[in-house]
């Protein structure tokens, strides 16, 4: 840390005051409508069902946030479904959104949850070397619009496709990727995007989509054949997701 720069802080958030600032952010990242906000009723009910809601402070200011609602997979198996996690831009590339994910793994240990799973637009090639270089999450399903057309000028319009992130929070996989440990996971195949894929959803819409809509073919024939996200390689022109068999 810098000197003159405040720590961050990680906390629990339980009241309605603080609920309303994670509104307050949700508009200044995202620039939703109203239609797409996820609501102050939806933390307090989240908070009082086992599940998580926490921010990220610089002094008395919120700058980020997460929030998560249990679930139940066949078996039955308890999980985590993290919904929704967001870092204001000028507190971005400083770790805040990967201690806001180390907390809320330290939170689902305690509690014997193993799985944590998120949601995320393949689109977004930071996001998807974020969850699975420096996470070590996994992809097995892609869904295709999932949250319909959004308001959000991030979007560009685009179909909300997203991938599944498996975040199995205590493996040996997971504990030595945040250890930093040497892996070897050769991949078989792999699905690329162009690296200034943003850049292309803003200016070249047509374009972004027709990519879109390629590789969401290619992800469903994979993970149909049973091969999982297990990598992701970036380039200077383009970045691929790397998959092999899983068991």
């Amino acid at each position: 840390m810098a000197a003159g720069e405040t720590a961050i802080e990680i906390r629990r958030l339980t009241r309605l005051s603080e609920y309303e600032h994670v509104v307050r952010l949700q508009r200044e990242i995202w620039g939703y409508d109203d239609t797409d906000l996820l609501p102050l009723r939806f933390m307090v009910v989240a908070t009082h069902v086992g599940g998580q809601v926490f921010g990220a402070f610089d002094g008395e200011r919120m700058i980020a946030f997460l929030a998560a609602i249990p679930g139940i997979k066949p078996g039955p198996r308890p999980y985590l479904h993290s919904h929704m996690m967001g870092v204001q831009p000028e507190y971005r590339d400083r770790g805040i959104g990967r201690t806001l994910k180390l907390r809320q793994r330290e939170d689902a240990l305690d509690r014997a949850i193993p799985l944590v799973e998120w949601t995320f637009d393949p689109l977004e090639l930071k996001n998807a070397y974020f969850n699975i270089e420096r996470l070590g999450a996994i992809m097995r399903l892609y869904a295709e619009n999932q949250y319909g057309i959004t308001g959000s000028p991030l979007h560009g319009g685009l179909p909300t496709d997203r991938c599944y992130a498996e975040w199995w929070i205590g493996s040996p996989r997971v504990g030595g990727i945040l250890a930093r440990a040497p892996r070897q996971e050769p991949a078989t195949e792999r699905v690329a995007y162009p690296t200034d894929m943003a850049r292309l959803r803003v200016e070249e819409s047509a374009r972004a989509r027709d990519i879109q809509r390629r590789n969401a073919e290619k992800f469903q024939d994979a993970f149909g054949r049973g091969l999982a996200v297990t990598g992701f390689e970036r380039g200077p022109s383009e970045s691929s997701y790397l998959l092999r068999p899983w068991e």
